[in-house]
């Protein structure tokens, strides 16, 4: 069997680290790492991990922790689809694009929430559906944010008045929110992710 090189080898530890994010849905700990590429030190593994940012494989936030950021798996772009009339389409491969790189603009500062109520399903927004939230965006009035009103958390459009920010609802059966103290936005949303199987 031939030898593989520097290359091939480290392909296939990237497909052990690729595979670990997908089953696990989280990048694995530098312990982890060690483990499943059998390295025989902690350094090794830190080491390893130095390459793959180099690679802009992954990168670390403030705290240290590994963010992927060319493991999402690309998918095919393969044309429009009219939305309208129905028209002549041929498939033709146009591009690839990882759904992460669509999707999230801040790696950090973004987290996944899932969605229960339907307060908010004239925005398109129902039960079940998956919001992006990024933390670092500045919220304006306008925007559907996540936020912490009187000590509890909803999720609604924040608007501007004369006498301050208010919450309101995508649907006409909720009143429109006003904090009595406190109002705290701990994000924008600014994707929603559906599955319909």
């Amino acid at each position: 069997m031939p030898r593989r090189t520097g290359k091939e080898e480290l392909q296939g530890r990237i497909k052990e680290i690729e595979r670990f994010y997908h089953t696990n849905g989280r990048m694995p700990s530098y312990a982890e790492i060690g483990a499943l590429l059998g390295f025989r030190s902690k350094d090794s593994s830190f080491k390893f991990v130095g390459k793959l940012e180099k690679l802009k494989v992954v990168v670390r936030d403030t705290k240290g922790r590994l963010i992927p950021k060319s493991l999402a798996l690309p998918v095919k772009v393969l044309g429009t689809v009219e939305a309208g009339f129905p028209s002549p389409a041929e498939e033709e491969l146009i591009d690839t694009i990882s759904l992460d790189d669509l999707l999230i603009k801040n790696r950090e500062a973004t987290f996944l929430l899932k969605v229960s109520g339907d307060s908010m399903k004239d925005a398109g927004i129902m039960p079940g559906d998956m919001v992006i939230v990024d933390r670092g965006m500045h919220p304006k009035s306008g925007d559907i944010v996540i936020a912490q009103v009187d000590g509890a958390w909803t999720m609604k459009y924040l608007q501007k008045r004369s006498d301050g920010f208010y919450l309101v609802a995508a649907n006409p059966h909720y009143k429109p929110i006003r904090p009595k103290s406190e109002l705290k936005v701990a994000g924008v949303v600014t994707a929603v992710v559906r599955k319909y199987l």
